[in-house]
């Protein structure tokens, strides 16, 4: 998982294993280097100036791919959120080897040790990147937030901007932000609640070294500044999605929700961790009341997430709406575009579309064509990310073989059943038919390895 820390490398062994495994880039091609050493020099000629807007941005401290910056400007009771993307799209020329080797790729993979970027780091991490060492072209789209959160599409443009400052969650402070930043973050995240958006975003991972050796899983709790800066990405999905939709164009996000039996089981998860799920309340709107900084809780976030029905990618079809349930709403990827590939198209789209100009061929053909291709890429990445959990749970254990463990049966088929440790954030399965759903057992751990990247546990009487 990107998410996942590991500040002693005690899974270095194992993510090389991993890395092997599932074929995860070590490098790009020799000419697709040349060719984006080429591009990278290419100067901005159909991009206005706008060096002289207040753009910041804020990412992880240690990130150099920043897809966004943004201002933020009053209108009247409305705010104006500048929302600058990265222009890959400048760099990158359709069907170039650049091209064919992001095609190939997808998106960025991420792994606790380092990544696999979509695009070569001297354009995803450098030329492309609006960091805040010169001036970059980007997209910026303005939308348009009511104050009742309703967002539009006003207008986009190509432009260079230059990032005033490189601000970091873990220790931004309000000053270093735009003066309406935290109110516009209102708007977006109390429109979510009004429209019952169900979207969960767990705390990170990481594996801690203990002081007899040992290992542990704990959760690291998100930050406000994380979530307020996620409500301006959102702000722009939702209002470009809107004016692809309108023009009936374009290629969204969706997702149905978690069916009955998902549910169900989460209802069983909550109480290994002894969380208090009144019975009479929706899943939608229970888990807007869980606390990241609690571990039970943050670990039931998580639970949540993987318990979901699975996003897509979907083109724009006559009389079918697309629909993403846990944003609902009609929801489009389009601010990460040095990291996913399908939001370079969605860019392309919109710009178009806010200028009154024609989508451009090269990208209503790519539309039906990226959803396999989008597809292959997202479960090769969740692929690697439950490798890399099994990893860590592995190596947490591994010093554990013998001890017994409280459990709840969150589900049960014909391969046993399905149980998820009271105490720790380990889902696992053990041999026994005889149990039901919700049923409190007592297991013991026989085996972790990480070699193999197993645990086994075995019922106790």
């Amino acid at each position: 998982m990107k998410t996942l820390l590991d500040p002693t490398n005690a899974l270095a062994r194992g993510l090389t294993a991993i890395r092997t495994q599932y074929k995860v880039p070590a490098a790009f091609p020799a000419e697709v280097l040349a060719a984006a050493d080429r591009a990278a020099r290419r100067t901005p000629t159909a991009h206005v100036d706008r060096t002289d807007a207040p753009f910041v941005t804020l990412d992880p401290a240690s990130s150099t791919d920043l897809d966004q910056a943004f201002a933020i400007e009053r209108s009247g009771n409305d705010l104006l959120l500048h929302y600058a993307i990265a222009d890959i799209a400048w760099f990158v020329a359709d069907g170039d080897v650049i091209d064919v080797e992001a095609w190939a790729r997808g998106t960025t993979l991420y792994l606790p040790d380092g990544k696999a970027p979509l695009y070569p780091p001297v354009l995803s991490q450098g030329a492309a990147s609006l960091l805040p060492d010169g001036p970059r072209p980007a997209i910026i789209f303005t939308i348009r937030v009511a104050p009742d959160g309703a967002v539009i599409l006003a207008r986009a443009e190509r432009a260079v901007i230059r990032s005033r400052a490189k601000l970091a969650y873990d220790t931004v402070q309000d000053s270093d932000l735009p003066p309406d930043f935290i109110d516009l973050s209102n708007r977006i995240q109390g429109a979510e609640d009004r429209r019952g958006a169900s979207r969960v975003d767990p705390p990170e991972q990481e594996v801690s070294a203990t002081s007899d050796g040992d290992y542990q899983l704990l959760f690291r709790p998100r930050l406000l500044s994380e979530d307020r800066n996620a409500a301006l990405s959102l702000a722009t999905n939702l209002a470009i999605a809107d004016a692809m939709e309108a023009h009936h164009t374009g290629l969204f996000r969706v997702m149905a929700a978690p069916d009955e039996r998902a549910v169900r089981r989460l209802r069983f998860t909550a109480r290994a961790f002894g969380l208090a799920w009144p019975k009479d309340e929706t899943l939608d709107h229970y888990q807007r009341t869980l606390d990241g900084t609690d571990a039970k809780q943050a670990a039931f976030m998580l639970a949540i997430r993987r318990a979901g029905m699975g996003a897509s990618y979907a083109p724009y079809q006559d009389g079918v709406t697309p629909w993403h349930a846990a944003m609902a709403a009609t929801y489009a990827h389009a601010t990460a575009p040095l990291r996913r590939l399908a939001d370079r198209y969605v860019v392309q789209a919109a710009l178009a579309i806010a200028n009154g100009q024609p989508v451009p061929e090269v990208v209503t053909q790519a539309f039906p064509k990226l959803p396999p291709v989008m597809a292959r890429a997202d479960a090769l990445g969740g692929q690697i990310d439950r490798a890399v959990i099994d990893l860590a749970e592995a190596v947490m254990l591994q010093n554990c073989v013998g001890e017994s463990f409280p459990a709840i049966v969150t589900d049960v088929d014909d391969r046993g059943a399905r149980i998820q440790l009271r105490d720790e954030p380990v889902v696992a399965r053990v041999a026994t038919n005889d149990v039901a759903p919700g049923d409190a057992i007592q297991v013991r751990l026989t085996a972790a390895d990480p070699a193999q990247r197993t645990i086994s546990f075995e019922r106790l009487p």
